[in-house]
């Protein structure tokens, strides 16, 4: 499964650390939010729906973050991009601990996710652009497996700090500790290079990059491709936001665990995230890109279902949560190494930033669809049907992709 790693480079191996630390650290900060919601709701006494809403803003905002980023990143330089996200969202994250009412809360998560948004899209394609051709799927799927360490680290965090802190302390003392990505800004800058493909373009080109408006995906050879992939986010994004923004919450109120308790089954779903995307960095270069994330998805509807609305004993649903996290992280596994063989050099980050975080605007109203719904039925049930048409969503989707296996990131739009 690791093989790989050994036959990478150092500048290979460096870059894949950098965008594995960036992508947990990204983690711990976004996760934090998902497990202090009973917290700020008590303080501030908001609704479950206002609670939602907080999710549902931070998404939109992370989605313009990945769109125009990802143009930054075909203009001024993967690298250079990414220090300016990482720096952004651990800022505005250490920011947020300081909120002194629930309108400053939204604004400065708001401009969290901004940031968030496009980490992943300069990371993405930094990575797709580095990793050689025959080990993309691995070394991409692997990062993303990053999303479960700093899930993990979160998790910790909030067992560690609600055993010893009041509620109404315990969440901005999280919240303060999200500055600690800004520390990875330094190895960035000290270690990891511009991708040699962009190198090749400027000095080709006479030291001028090829510049692409934001809508330079809706030409006409690419459109296809925007749509497709971006209903695709809708359906990852929205499973997962309905998922793990509430789900914390289902198992202490619907289940009345305690922190310690629900901090267990999360250990559960978190190991077997971290499992999934392995297996599906494996399966991307063994199968293919359109096979793994449609065994994925029509997995992971059938695992919602199961999980949420079959009656079971807690020790059931603590051996059910091991399907449900491994399968729900195959498809963000998979999507980086996707979205980066569907478009050419000189519009690919401005392309898998929209792609990937379109879906962030649409997905945005499925935690207020759950918040909603369980005003009017249980929290489980509200859960498991707005993931489960999410997922659907995904099985449409990539059956209209082609496959991009082993594709060379050239200058030509997929076929």
């Amino acid at each position: 499964m690791f093989s790989w790693y050994g036959e990478v480079s150092k500048n290979e191996r460096r870059t894949f650390w950098a965008c594995f630390g960036g992508w947990a650290l990204d983690a711990l900060d976004v996760q934090m939010f998902s497990l202090v919601i009973p917290a700020i709701i008590a303080e501030w006494g908001i609704s479950k729906t206002e609670a939602g809403l907080v999710s549902g803003v931070t998404l939109i905002a992370s989605a313009l973050g990945g769109w125009i980023c990802g143009a930054a990143a075909d203009r001024i330089g993967r690298v250079r991009t990414l220090q300016i996200t990482v720096a952004w969202f651990s800022v505005f994250t250490l920011l947020s601990a300081f909120a002194q009412n629930f309108p400053e809360f939204i604004v400065l998560k708001a401009l969290q996710g901004f940031g968030f948004g496009g980490e992943w899209a300069a990371g993405a394609v930094l990575m797709a652009e580095t990793i050689r051709n025959q080990h993309r799927g691995k070394a991409m799927g692997a990062v993303q497996s990053a999303w479960a360490v700093g899930w993990a680290a979160a998790v910790l965090l909030y067992a560690a700090v609600f055993s010893f802190l009041p509620p109404a302390m315990g969440w901005r003392v999280m919240f303060a500790v999200g500055m600690l990505p800004a520390l990875l800004v330094i190895y960035i800058r000290r270690h990891i290079k511009e991708p040699e493909a962009p190198a090749a373009k400027i000095k080709k080109d006479g030291g001028a990059v090829e510049r692409m408006p934001l809508l330079s995906i809706f030409a006409p050879d690419v459109l296809r491709m925007t749509l497709i992939g971006g209903l695709l986010g809708v359906g990852a994004h929205g499973g997962y936001s309905a998922l793990t923004t509430w789900l914390p919450t289902f198992l202490k109120t619907e289940r009345h665990l305690s922190v310690l308790g629900t901090g267990g089954y999360l250990a559960v779903i978190i190991l077997a995230f971290f499992c999934g995307c392995l297996a599906a960095s494996v399966l991307l270069d063994a199968i293919g890109r359109r096979q793994t994330i449609l065994l994925f998805s029509v997995c992971c509807v059938a695992t919602v279902i199961l999980y949420v609305f079959l009656p079971m004993s807690n020790h059931a649903m603590l051996a059910l949560g091991f399907p449900l996290g491994f399968f729900a992280a195959g498809i963000p596994a998979s999507m980086g190494a996707l979205f980066n063989e569907l478009y050419p050099r000189g519009t690919r980050g401005t392309g898998v930033g929209f792609c990937y975080n379109f879906g962030r605007v649409v997905s945005a109203g499925f935690p207020v669809l759950v918040g909603h719904l369980a005003s009017q039925f249980s929290l489980g049930f509200a859960i498991g049907t707005s993931a489960a048409f999410a997922y659907a969503i995904v099985v449409v989707s990539i059956l209209m992709l082609p496959e991009t296996r082993g594709r060379t990131l050239a200058d030509e739009p997929a076929a």
